[in-house]
């Protein structure tokens, strides 16, 4: 292809709303234009890079086994209702209504279509097990759109459905997924970590994302670099600190803190290690009536080291918490602790409050606490001497870097990355609530156990960027770039020779099937290379007169500081080479 027969556009400059780099160089390197909040068009040059990406998923999960079909953007409310998720997925849920007053959805994902076809399609045994997938348009109506792409409303998903008699086989499913992920993320040439993950809105048992390393990433990944354990933070096992809890040291002590509402100044104030304090963290769970009127709130008081943090996801797994929360107004505090928030613990509350203590907290002996009093903290507090026994102890914080690994072959490490897919087990989830059914080999029905795959085709541009860049701009791994090679001949619109050997080399390349891209445009070197190096083409070769008298070609690799002469003949076999490599 010729610059002239396509679409060249780029920008000296990003736009000011332009927040992190993949967003800055997509839209100087004319991927992407803003159309609105979230919302983006995809240029030339940004939807040959999704066309890749696109390739790619589809011969891993044809080769998986997987069957393509095509799902609709807009699905009837009446399948959400019939799942539960209509009202549950909350307000990322686009709903509308058409001109009959009949509500609608602008899909998010696709279980509960796909589970409608499996009920209506697959009635026996023997048509199992059965994977389908699509590569759709999505829309989520996010509160704060960000980070260009990364984080859009309207995006394109490749989103999958496995179907299966038991979960034994529903599990072998998973795994066929999982190595196909693998094989999909080898070949588009990123650095990524697969890791457990919590299942979040979707739902069911068992869970893998797969993150992009970018130092940008919104998500910590935890892993052990002495073992395979990797897991989001989310769901990062925080094993107990402490193995076994000391004797009293201490008196009980009412402490005088003033103005001290954090574990951080109360341990400066007393001179005494921040691992030494505990934190309180007030939740509540609301009772409703089927009428959705408040009946009664309960508070929940949650206990972790000072130098921890409170995990939420793991606090809504606790029972009595699993239904739902949300963090305690002012006003119970007081009434249910006697003061404002910084001084509360355990000790003397008000009104009764349910107590979870995390497992190294659990252990702790002669800690400081909130006394329920401004200005005032406990010292010397110990478990069964001036309070009871933790009746609930759970894993409910965040692990740190450091912390023991939970399969006990190491310590952990931490760094960022950018989900850009995942794996789940779902079980019956969606088969229960919507009675899809097979009949067995007896004639008796029985649900399907499912399980959903999905990968942000659109977000993986913007995550490929985000871990490879240089301050000229994109550096696209070799699979997934917008062109392999790109041609730029110095003085082309003024060189009979020139424009000759670029031609030559251009259609010698694209017999050779290569994608090769010619710049004709006439531009200045200067210009020239500083487009292609922003746009990021993995590899570029520069004729020029004084090359071709010298008998040399200019190949230089993006990845590369310096270009390598090679002659006009060899040039061919050199980049068909370097690309194998």
């Amino acid at each position: 292809m010729k610059a002239s027969q396509f679409f060249v556009s780029t920008l000296k400059e990003a736009p000011a709303d332009a927040e992190v780099i993949s967003h800055q160089l997509m839209q100087r390197a004319g991927f992407i234009k803003r159309l609105g909040a979230g919302i983006y068009s995809y240029m030339p040059m940004g939807l040959r890079v999704i066309r890749k990406v696109e390739a790619i998923i589809r011969e891993e999960m044809n080769r998986a086994g997987a069957v393509e079909l095509l799902m609709p953007v807009v699905q009837p409310a009446e399948l959400w209702q019939e799942s539960g998720r209509f009202q549950a997925y909350g307000p990322e849920l686009l709903r509308v209504k058409d001109r009959h007053e009949r509500d609608f959805i602008i899909q998010p994902t696709s279980e509960e279509v796909i589970t409608d076809i499996a009920r209506q399609e697959l009635r026996s045994y023997k048509q199992l097990p059965r994977n389908f997938y699509h590569i759709q348009t999505k829309f989520r109506d996010e509160r704060r759109p960000r980070f260009g792409i990364m984080r859009g409303r309207e995006f394109t998903m490749k989103d999958a459905y496995s179907f299966d008699r038991d979960r034994e086989a529903a599990l072998r499913s998973y795994d066929v997924m999982y190595q196909a992920y693998c094989r999909i993320f080898d070949r588009f040439g990123l650095q990524y970590r697969a890791v457990a993950a919590d299942t979040g809105a979707i739902g069911g048992d068992a869970s893998h994302e797969f993150q992009v390393i970018a130092d940008t990433g919104e998500d910590a990944i935890v892993y052990c670099p002495d073992s395979d354990y990797a897991a989001n933070i989310e769901l990062a096992e925080a094993m107990p600190l402490i193995a076994e809890r000391a004797a009293p040291a201490m008196a009980l002590a009412k402490t005088a803190t003033p103005g001290k509402a954090t574990c951080e100044d109360v341990a400066a104030l007393l001179g005494v290690p921040l691992a030494s304090t505990v934190k309180s963290l007030v939740l509540a769970t609301d009772k409703l009536s089927p009428e959705g009127d408040l009946l009664g709130s309960t508070l929940w008081l949650l206990l972790v080291r000072g130098d921890h943090s409170l995990n939420e996801i793991k606090a809504g797994k606790v029972p009595g918490l699993k239904g739902g929360f949300r963090f305690a107004t002012a006003a119970e505090i007081e009434a249910h602790f006697g003061c404002k928030p910084g001084y509360l613990g355990p000790i003397g509350t008000q009104l009764p409050v349910k107590v979870v203590v995390d497992r190294t907290v659990a252990a702790m002996h002669d800690f400081i606490c909130g006394a329920n009093a401004e200005d005032f903290h406990f010292t010397g507090v110990n478990w069964g001497r001036d309070l009871p026994e933790p009746e609930l102890v759970a894993d409910i914080r965040n692990v740190v870097a450091g912390d023991p690994s939970p399969d006990g072959k190491g310590v952990l490490a931490i760094q960022r990355g950018i989900e850009v897919g995942h794996v789940f087990y779902l079980g019956t989830k969606y088969s229960k609530s919507m009675n899809a059914t097979y009949l067995d080999d007896t004639g008796k029905p029985q649900l399907m156990e499912m399980g959903c795959y999905g990968i942000g085709v659109t977000r993986i541009l913007g995550a490929a960027i985000e871990q490879n860049h240089d301050a000229r701009g994109i550096i696209w791994p070799e699979s997934i770039a917008p062109f392999s090679v790109v041609v730029c001949p110095i003085g082309y619109d003024r060189n009979a020779d020139v424009r000759a050997a670029a031609d030559q080399l251009h259609d010698d390349l694209m017999a050779a099937g290569v994608d090769v891209l010619l710049d004709d445009r006439g531009e200045r070197p200067g210009a020239m290379f500083a487009d292609w190096e922003l746009i990021g083409v993995p590899m570029r070769v520069v004729i020029s007169e004084r090359g071709l008298k010298e008998g040399k070609l200019e190949v230089q690799a993006r990845r590369e500081p310096q270009a390598v002469g090679v002659p006009p003949a060899e040039v061919r076999s050199f980049l068909m080479e370097r690309q194998a490599a």
